[in-house]
């Protein structure tokens, strides 16, 4: 393991770290005022974004495996969902739990904008972090100016089909493990993340959330910042909502229409 993996994996872990302490403390100081679950979202999605962007310039500047980028975006995963305490880190996910009345529209209005602003936090603190010089990578990186690329490979509509795809796939896996125990949830939600990044990783990156795109995408170069709304916001949104309309609504609508089809059957041969 090279020096670069191992200082980004430690700072990985400190990040996690200080957040979960920083979740802790918002808790506790407002426990009393209503404002804890915007604290939660807030460090929440900090913590998303500052793990990916890190997670993202190990993989295109430290000379990993794919096999171990997949890895470490899999143990990611598992470590946000154990975290989270509850935040959702994702507006596509917010306007969803908004849907289903699992809270307010002002709270998800609220919880989207903690999230904006955490991507927003995230995306000016890391390259001080990066200026500090940890690692080779990160000396690199500050030489170069901090400058990304664009992560879309392909033509627009190929690319915002890609991200809808993913986040279609990541909703729908959200939607039927709810019942299962959160210890083992994570993980199937986690493998289905994997998956849809290997998938779509090398034609947009497939990052299928709106506040997370906006961190670690919309200052790169190479595409305008209406062609990164299409792709990480539009996108994402519609897979999101085309998996929550399908299972909520098409899919029980074609079953009612099955059953009544049956049953007029039944009764010609009883009779």
């Amino acid at each position: 393991m090279t020096a670069d993996v191992v200082v980004s994996l430690s700072m990985l872990a400190g990040i996690v770290a200080l957040s979960e302490a920083a979740r802790r403390l918002l808790t506790r100081a407002l426990a009393d005022t209503g404002l804890s679950v915007y604290a939660v979202e807030l460090v929440s999605t900090f913590q998303l974004c500052c793990c990916t962007r890190e997670l993202k310039l190990l993989s295109e500047m430290g000379g990993i495996e794919p096999q171990i980028a997949l890895t470490l975006t899999y143990l990611a995963s598992v470590v946000h969902g154990l975290t989270f305490s509850g935040a959702i880190g994702n507006p596509s996910g917010a306007l969803e739990h908004a849907y289903h009345s699992k809270f307010s529209c002002g709270c998800a209005l609220r919880r989207i904008a903690c999230q904006f602003v955490a991507a927003a936090a995230a995306r000016a603190a890391l390259p001080m972090i990066w200026g500090i010089g940890l690692s080779g990578m990160h000396v690199q990186h500050k030489l170069l100016g901090y400058r990304c690329i664009s992560a879309i490979h392909a033509p627009l509509p190929k690319a915002a089909a890609v991200e809808l795809a993913c986040a279609f796939a990541v909703q729908t896996a959200i939607t039927h493990t709810r019942s299962v125990e959160e210890k083992y949830r994570v993980h199937a939600v986690a493998a289905v993340i994997a998956s849809v990044v290997y998938a779509g990783g090398k034609v947009t990156g497939a990052v299928f959330n709106p506040a997370l795109a906006f961190s670690t995408q919309f200052s790169c170069s190479g595409n305008s910042f209406q062609e990164y709304s299409l792709v990480y916001w539009l996108s994402p949104l519609l897979g999101m909502m085309s998996s929550v309309l399908l299972f909520d609504k098409l899919f029980p609508l074609l079953s009612r229409k099955s059953l009544s089809r049956n049953l007029p059957l039944e009764a010609k041969k009883r009779t």
